[in-house]
């Protein structure tokens, strides 16, 4: 697993992000001051893990077409546009194969909540078009298809188990007659490069029927706690492409607290500088969004004052596929979420369940080795700030400011020859523990600019052995220690 450190430079006073704020969120449509945004992001930047699910059509096909595999590595969701199917032929080969079961998100839910989520954010619709809704206005969806509003049943299932809930939705539409796909060079279709099948297309028909889907999504259900659009290219962004500023108005009029990514958009002042998925820049205007989306990878060196969710997959793929069998380890999990803490941002991690909603063996393992770390040291991730080290050899770490003193989590992947571990700071200690083992005794001294720990000689827990530590006072940190050059 690729360790790179982060963190930002600065102190422990960073943590002051966290501080209570009683203010409710701005009124639709009204610019909101500082503590207003705070209150609305607060339980966002607490949360700091939750599950992506990528369902829909595709995930009946599971990677194959007529009888063959696709590919074993890449996103499956897209393999309509990977074998070039027209609307048409897609939707003969999926719907028959999407058959959902009863209770499936249940299952979703309580992994979720075993795992130690906090949140929850489905796809509601995918670029192949197809709504797991019940929509007035499209008969490409499961209220028509199926008879059932597969997005209800997951906003009952979420809410039983106490998540917060978000919707994906795809701005992008493989399946819509008049979604002017030759508009953007840069955004995939299944028929790029082709003529339009139907003759001259309406993009703004396509934008009445993305706002009026988008309404139902946020008039229907109840409270909806993120909106997680996708996705815009440098070529056909914003207001041009989706009438973007009047679409965020009209959600946040019906959702005054709903958090929404910068998808909508892709240039520089919305966090953008490329159209890679490490294309983010290192600030955002937050007119285009809430939070910046970084894809399967790791900002190096996090993004200091800025709200930011990674998503990742368990292997390589979104949606669900037969031949991809590339999981990740539970120590990378396991370790990305900390990094992820450490750096202050949100790991949203995917499970991409089969075409009935039932989930491979590999992912509710590790969800469930999650679950089993986090019910040990969930205290070290949730309700934290972004580690005020510039660089720890030997693992990571996060804070959390509590009333005039500061408690340090630090996250040792290396454990040290001869249990001794070097922190470089000075600080005032009021206690020291083992959050995997309580009972051990630590012994603290101070060494120069270094407090150093006395450890056990073996790690309580290989992956990610825990160390928490009470200052009285903000610690003095050593801000020499800087990460060695990459070869």
């Amino acid at each position: 697993m690729k360790t790179t450190a982060r963190f930002t430079a600065g102190t422990v006073a960073c943590l002051l992000l966290f501080v209570s704020v009683s203010a409710r969120p701005a009124a639709a449509g009204a610019a909101e001051n500082p503590a207003e945004r705070d209150a609305r992001m607060r339980w966002w930047r607490e949360a700091r893990f939750g599950m992506f699910v990528h369902w829909g059509l595709y995930s009946g096909l599971a990677g194959t077409w007529e009888g063959k595999p696709v590919g074993d590595k890449g996103g499956m969701e897209w393999i309509q546009q990977r074998v070039k199917a027209d609307t048409g032929t897609y939707a003969k080969k999926a719907i028959p194969l999407f058959k959902p079961a009863p209770g499936f998100a249940k299952e979703w839910a309580k992994l979720a909540k075993q795992a130690g989520c906090k949140y929850i954010v489905l796809t509601s619709k995918h670029h192949d078009g197809f709504a797991l809704h019940d929509s007035k206005v499209s008969d490409y969806d499961a209220g028509s298809v199926l008879n059932r509003d597969l997005i209800r049943e997951f906003v009952d299932a979420a809410r039983a188990e106490g998540l917060r809930l978000g919707f994906y939705h795809s701005v992008i539409d493989w399946h819509h007659d008049q979604y002017e796909y030759a508009l953007s060079k840069q955004l995939p279709h299944p028929l790029k490069g082709k003529p339009y099948p139907n003759g001259k297309r309406d993009h703004a028909a396509y934008l009445k029927f993305l706002h009026a889907q988008a309404d139902e999504l946020v008039s229907n259900y109840g409270p909806v706690d993120v909106l997680w659009w996708d996705y815009s290219s440098q070529d056909f962004e914003g207001d041009a492409a989706w009438r973007a500023f009047d679409l965020m108005a009209a959600v946040r009029a019906k959702q005054p607290a709903i958090i929404m990514n910068n998808r909508l958009f892709r240039n520089p002042a919305a966090g953008w500088k490329s159209m890679g998925t490490d294309g983010f820049a290192l600030s955002i205007d937050s007119k285009y969004g809430d939070f910046i989306t970084p894809e399967q990878h790791i900002p190096a060196t996090g993004m200091p004052g800025l709200d930011f969710e990674v998503c990742m997959t368990l292997n390589t793929t979104w949606g669900y596929s037969a031949h991809d069998h590339a999981w990740k380890s539970d120590e990378t999990l396991i370790r990305n979420l900390v990094d992820i803490a450490s750096k202050g941002g949100n790991y949203l991690l995917n499970i991409g369940p089969k075409a009935d909603g039932s989930l491979t063996p590999e992912t509710v393992k590790a969800f469930r080795a999650i679950g089993a770390w986090m019910a040990v040291n969930g205290e070290s991730i949730y309700e934290t700030a972004a580690s005020p080290f510039p660089y720890l050899p030997w693992g990571r770490s996060t804070a959390r400011k509590d009333g005039s003193g500061v408690t340090l989590y630090l996250h040792v992947f290396d454990w040290p020859a001869g249990g001794e571990l070097k922190v470089p700071m000075k600080a005032d200690i009021a206690g020291v523990r083992l959050l995997a083992a309580p009972d051990t005794k630590v012994a603290v001294t101070a060494d120069g600019k270094h407090t150093v720990l006395r450890l056990p000689a073996a790690a309580p827990d290989k992956i990610a052995t825990v160390i928490k530590l009470v200052l009285k006072s903000a610690p003095k940190i050593d801000m020499s220690v800087k990460q060695p050059a990459a070869k």
